[in-house]
């Protein structure tokens, strides 16, 4: 608890919060806000985007002129020209001409220069304007006036084919177009130098909130224009604390809210769910969840992540409902939730939507049954959000959604992908702190399961017995309170460690022959007994959860064997007995759902003896075994009231005539 606290403690963000609370359009219903010091009002960031949009503009691309290429590849042209011209294909006198039109046309091209277009420039037009460099004279042109390597073949093409006196001309073109490069050479170096150095210059703020002047008045209604001073102030007020603030009187408040918050759990357990507050795993296991996830929460201020909605609260109440209960899941988000609101933007909104969503994603879950309600859970937590942020932004907003952008909804369909994590969590939390969730549970109920097939196989009598019991006990405990799913997994295992002997217990014998017969009473009942702890050694070989294995350990608590028991005394009656050979090792039920399988399971077992099932010794066998446990004080451990007693002796008589077809008179 102590370690909880202080880590939590740590990692908030040490700085002093605005105390005031406002939003858009709203009424001011402080009193009268007059600026304590002179501030800077900051531009909001569609001011700020604008005045990046005008530089963007205003700065030109920087291009340097390389004259030398041109001489260069006049040059080569000449040198090429001697080399390619044919004299078998033109006359002599016809290569002067040839050589003056492309020196022409070469000459052109080079005068006007020759670029690439820089597309991030291209905004409304393709053309745009650009600095030229010339032997450090600087010059602005545009690029309308210049060739790039396509408009200037282009227009090379159009100059060959309008000289008369060139008869090749695919030659002649393609020969001056092979001495064709860019002498504008784009600096993106520079270019974004000269950018940057203007966007350094750009002023974050407009305008000064003098110290004594008035913000706003008390009733008037926060426009956009005070929203951004009070913004402003709200800033500017956090970060002086944040480096002027003492620390060591934030720190000691915030320990303040944080041991209070852990001290109001701790009540709650000890109030209401003494067996986790006498649990150091579960104890453990509760703090550490509070603890990630407040940590999870200061990384991401710590960061300022663009929206904090982005974090999956509902992780948390997920986590907590599925491996305890609906009652301290909920307990434990609300105090999550109030200790984030002194350090998250527009608490009270930001506290309605994560509890409404917490809620949600408490009832979705209430009863685990198939793995699809986590999905379908998530449907439902971002169906929350959408519709609170969807009447939040109404009345924040005079009545209309103009301002609201799907984009907005991002961050809840974010949040609520990753509270899907849930799922791998509670795996990883059921290992490390050895608890068992209903996901679990669902888990080891499918009777295709290994230990449950091979009870099948080697224990088929026992195995439809354990089925039967499963379903007795199920529906008495539905209708008495308790965990139905624990139940009927406790009552399919309870009797695993049969499969060792199982032609010793009755319901597995199919012929005439009874083991029994042939050992002494002793020996017959301690082969019996035996089964509670070898179920106990194969539950545990195959890493069955311990809250299943106590089932198996208290199903017939430590009850005496009668029937070896009396057998014994009635041959015997000169020897003396031991009674605690005959007796089974315990311990007695200690929760509503192991009494109520003792009772199942007895029940059950008896049933099958009746000779004559009918309504008449049905009723009787039930009320004879539920009195006979409770006279053997098997159930003064558990919480099981005289109320539902009655209960489930209405549901077992109720099923053992539909199991056994009995017809039920009806007055009419």
């Amino acid at each position: 608890m102590v370690l909880c606290v202080l880590v939590v403690t740590l990692v908030l963000p040490k700085h002093a919060r605005f105390k005031y609370e406002y939003e858009k359009g709203k009424v001011w219903m402080n009193k009268d806000l007059v600026s304590p010091y002179s501030f800077a009002v900051e531009k909001t960031f569609d001011e700020i985007e604008q005045d990046k949009e005008e530089v963007y503009k205003s700065v030109l691309p920087v291009y340097h002129n390389r004259p030398d290429i041109f001489k260069n590849e006049f040059q080569a042209f000449i040198g090429d020209f001697d080399v390619k011209w044919d004299n078998s294909q033109e006359e002599e006198k016809l290569k002067n001409t040839y050589q003056d039109v492309g020196v022409r046309i070469l000459a052109a091209v080079y005068q006007k220069g020759i670029m690439t277009h820089i597309k991030k420039f291209q905004r409304a037009s393709q053309n745009y304007n650009f600095t030229l460099l010339t032997d450090n004279d600087a010059n602005e042109l545009n690029t309308i006036g210049v060739f790039t390597l396509e408009t200037a073949e282009d227009y090379i093409d159009s100059q060959v084919h309008e000289a008369n006196a060139i008869k090749n001309k695919i030659w002649l073109s393609k020969l001056i177009k092979d001495h064709i490069q860019q002498t504008y050479i784009y600096d993106e170096h520079l270019s974004e130098k000269v950018e940057s150095e203007a966007l350094k210059n750009l002023s974050p703020t407009r305008g000064m909130v003098q110290q004594g002047e008035l913000i706003i008045a008390n009733g008037s209604v926060i426009s956009q224009e005070i929203y951004q001073k009070l913004e402003s102030l709200k800033n500017t007020f956090e970060e002086e604390r944040h480096f002027s603030g003492n620390r060591r009187a934030i720190f000691i408040g915030q320990l303040l809210l944080g041991g209070l918050i852990v001290a109001l759990l701790m009540i709650f357990l000890r109030l209401f769910r003494k067996d986790i507050y006498d649990d150091n795993r579960k104890m453990s296991l509760i703090l550490v969840v509070i603890t990630m996830m407040l940590v999870c929460l200061s990384w991401a201020i710590n960061l300022k992540i663009q929206n904090l909605y982005y974090i999956p609260y509902c992780i948390v109440p997920i986590i907590i409902r599925i491996l305890f209960d609906t009652r301290l899941a909920l307990n434990i988000h609300l105090l999550v939730v109030l200790v984030a609101g002194f350090f998250v933007p527009n608490s009270f909104e930001f506290a309605f939507l994560q509890v409404t969503a917490g809620m949600v994603a408490i009832y979705s879950i209430k009863n685990l049954i198939k793995r699809e309600q986590l999905l379908i859970s998530a449907l439902l937590i971002l169906c929350n959000y959408i519709v609170a942020y969807l009447g939040i932004s109404l009345i924040r907003n005079n009545g209309t959604l103009t301002n609201i952008e799907l984009v907005s909804f991002l961050p809840f369909v974010f949040s609520v992908l990753l509270s899907l994590l849930a799922y791998p969590l509670i795996y990883a939390f059921e290992k490390v702190f050895g608890l068992t969730s209903e996901v679990t549970l669902m888990e080891i109920t499918n009777t295709n399961s290994r230990l449950l097939r091979e009870l099948s196989f080697k224990a088929p009598g026992t195995f439809q017995h354990s089925l039967q019991v499963a379903n007795l006990a199920e529906a008495a405990i539905f209708n008495v309170g308790g965990n139905a799913l624990l139940v009927r997994a406790g009552a399919l295992y309870h009797d695993i460690g049969k499969m060792e002997n199982p032609q010793y217990f009755i319901e597995n014998q199919n012929g005439a022959v009874n083991p029994h017969d042939k050992l002494s009473y002793e020996a017959s009942a301690q082969i019996i007994i035996r089964h509670v702890n070898k179920g106990v050694e194969l539950a545990r070989k195959n890493h069955l959860p311990e809250i299943v294995i106590d089932f198996i350990k208290t199903h017939h608590g430590n009850t005496r064997m009668d029937y070896f028991y009396q057998s014994f005394l009635k041959n015997f009656p000169e020897q003396f007995v031991d009674e605690n050979i005959f007796r089974y090792p315990g311990p007695i039920p200690f929760s509503k759902e192991t009494g109520v399988l003792m009772l199942a399971d007895s029940t059950e077992a008896a049933s099958r003896s009746l000779k004559e099932p009918n309504k008449d010794t049905i009723s009787a066998l039930v009320d004879r075994i539920i009195d006979y446990k409770l006279e053997q004080g098997q159930l003064n451990n558990c919480n099981i009231t005289l109320k539902d007693i009655a209960t489930i002796r209405s549901i077992f008589k109720n099923m053992l005539m539909s199991i056994y077809h009995v017809r039920i008179d009806y007055q009419v």
